[in-house]
């Protein structure tokens, strides 16, 4: 993946090789320069679909490992080998990217570089912080409690790709509702808790 190459045109060559299937590491090289924005894109942005329940925890330790190191300044993504030389096979990757594609194409003919003073060695490394304590929240099984992560940090991997400052706003605004609904989840099951106990009949 060049500079210039869009996204979507990358995943679609992916679905398109003939091989039955193809590693993380793979994939990975395919989006180069840009696999970072790429990375948490293809695997946050599952979430936002109707999967299997668990499917979040699957998806979510990629990004417990690769949000981390867009913190600390990574250069270039690294992966355990074990997870690196994992095979997909390429038919799943043409269901979840025949519905991500058309979506990436819209995004693609309406974003462009702006407010980058969001991104840079800092701007990067904020998101990459924010987007690690999301995936710590993805990776929890949550019953619809997945949506608003998973859409953070999609719009965050969006800004990083496009250096798009709007989407990084938009991730930043998710995120907080998140951790607004996040907080309020936690304290109506505390107050349920407290409920419960009340109503117990200790001897």
């Amino acid at each position: 993946m060049e500079e210039n190459d869009r996204l979507s045109e990358v995943l679609q060559i992916i679905c398109d090789r003939p091989e039955p299937r193809v590693s993380i590491g793979e994939i990975m090289d395919e989006f180069g320069p840009r696999a970072f924005g790429a990375a948490l894109l293809v695997f946050s942005a599952p979430n936002l679909l109707p999967l299997p329940p668990g499917s979040s925890t699957v998806l979510g330790a990629p990004l417990v490992l690769l949000s981390p190191q867009v913190a600390f300044g990574a250069e270039h993504p690294w992966l355990p080998k074990r997870v690196s030389n994992q095979n997909l096979r390429r038919g799943d990757l043409r269901g979840a990217f025949g519905k991500l594609i058309p979506m990436l194409e819209k995004v693609e003919h309406v974003s462009r570089p702006r407010l980058e003073f969001l991104f840079g060695p800092v701007g990067d490394r904020v998101i990459g912080a924010v987007c690690t304590a999301l995936a710590l929240i993805l990776i929890i099984p949550i019953p619809l409690g997945n949506l608003l992560p998973a859409a953070a940090v999609s719009a965050f991997a969006l800004g990083l790709i496009q250096r798009d400052g709007v989407f990084a706003l938009a991730g930043y605004l998710l995120t907080a509702i998140s951790a607004c609904v996040l907080v309020l989840g936690a304290s109506v099951v505390v107050a349920s808790l407290r409920h419960i106990a009340d109503l117990w009949p200790w001897s």
